[in-house]
């Protein structure tokens, strides 16, 4: 099974297609899992895949799009869930 790594990314980050931008990222690096807005302003990340591309997905959730401000990027080992299919954007009401 894949490492699974929760990620948390503080500052300008939601309204500023942040979602969006973690969702190809992830799928250029065939990472699977999950992104989506935590209500207190923060972007919750859950990837599962190598340890490489989870490492080129940090580097990249510091940068962001353009317009965002990324102040935080927080990473933690992630429960070990199987994460299959494609990455994608999460909303409140999904499973």
């Amino acid at each position: 099974m894949s490492p699974v790594r929760r990620f948390w990314v503080r500052g300008r980050v939601q309204g500023v297609g942040f979602r969006r931008f973690v969702e190809n990222e992830a799928r250029v690096l065939g990472l699977t899992g999950w992104v989506r807005n935590a209500p207190d302003g923060r972007v919750e990340i859950l990837a599962c895949g190598p340890e490489m591309a989870l490492g080129r997905l940090a580097e990249r959730l510091r940068t962001g799009p353009k317009v965002a401000r990324v102040h935080e990027v927080t990473c933690e080992a992630g429960d070990a869930v199987l994460l299959s299919g494609t990455f994608r954007i999460r909303y409140d009401d999904d499973a």
